[in-house]
């Protein structure tokens, strides 16, 4: 298939998503980035964990995605008190029949939205790394495969704020991108206050099926990429384990660099952005803009770098100056 006969059918499949972006856009006021960055997670099935204040409308954007969708969707509020079980499902006895009962938990839906993730202890945050990974659950002896589409959609307050845990390394490698979320610009706050104040309370509607997500993830993946793009993407991921190699001067930074998954995430996210921008190829440039939500929460500073104020984003920023594009 060549590029053009490629962009005709992104174009064709990115209709659909163009929809789905202006209903979220009736109801969250600005914050572009972070509704792309939804649609990218969606179309590559990846796992997404946005982090900011609290009332930046994290909460109310992924619900809004959701209702967009003709799929099941489920809220998890996680607090400091919950159980693993609250969340799988737990297996019940049954007296009358002297048998054990399984009752599913929330997690049996299409798309999860676990509200504030670090406000629960590690034991609650491991019980979805099954789920995320390997896209099943097991209660007692008996495993389920969960529906498909699967996605989680988390939010965590940043780890300074009180009453917080900071996410394992093995579960926070799992999610797909990393997305800060910003306050909003002057005009986009007067927005918010003019539409609160006129009690304006839009509905969305379910406009797409999942088997148009489906379609559109099957020319995504079909979007040309040369193999000198996949070779920028490992130097990338390779600059972080072991910069001195590309001559950078981080090494006493990083404590620890990118796992394998972000070269994967990183293809399929450069992929996923030249869709949304309609073009059949990716360019070094698509690369560059999904690296840093990628990456920051992928690379483990050293005490160094904390004690200098030093952040990821800062370190992937000299990384991508630095490192020769094709």
């Amino acid at each position: 298939m060549d590029i053009q006969e490629i962009t005709q059918n992104v174009e064709r499949e990115g209709l659909a998503l163009r929809q789905v972006m202006a209903e979220v856009e009736k109801v969250v006021v600005g914050q572009r980035e972070l509704i792309e960055r939804m649609l990218i997670g969606l179309l590559c099935g990846g796992h997404l964990l946005l982090e900011g204040l609290p009332g930046l409308a994290k909460t109310t954007a992924v619900k809004t995605l959701a209702a967009t969708i003709k799929t099941t969707f489920q809220r998890i509020q996680f607090t400091p008190d919950l159980l693993p079980a609250d969340i799988l499902g737990t297996q019940i006895y049954r007296p009358d029949t002297t048998s054990f009962e399984i009752k599913k938990g929330p997690i049996f839906h299409n798309i999860i939205l676990a509200d504030e993730i670090n406000r629960a202890p590690a034991k609650v945050q491991s019980a979805l790394l099954e789920a995320m990974q390997e896209q099943q659950v097991t209660i007692g002896e008996t495993t389920f495969p969960l529906e498909r589409p699967f996605l989680v959609l988390a939010t965590q307050n940043p780890i300074e704020q009180e009453g917080t845990y900071p996410l394992p390394e093995a579960q926070i490698d799992r999610f797909m991108l990393k997305i800060k979320v910003d306050y909003p610009s002057a005009e986009e706050e007067k927005e918010i206050m003019q539409r609160v104040e006129r009690g304006v309370a839009r509905e969305v509607k379910g406009i797409v099926d999942v088997s148009c997500i489906e379609s559109a993830r099957k020319v995504m993946r079909s979007i040309h990429m040369e193999e000198k793009i996949m070779d920028y993407i490992v130097r990338i991921s390779r600059a972080t384990r072991y910069p001195e190699e590309f001559g950078l001067n981080l090494g006493p930074m990083i404590s620890y660099g990118a796992s394998p998954r972000a070269s994967i995430w990183l293809g399929q996210a450069a992929r996923a952005h030249a869709f949304l921008n309609g073009r059949g190829y990716v360019t070094p440039q698509d690369v560059k803009s999904m690296a840093p939500d990628v990456l920051r929460h992928r690379i483990i500073l050293s005490y160094e770098a904390e004690a200098e104020g030093k952040a990821a984003d800062d370190l992937i920023g000299t990384l991508l100056e630095r490192i020769e594009v094709p």
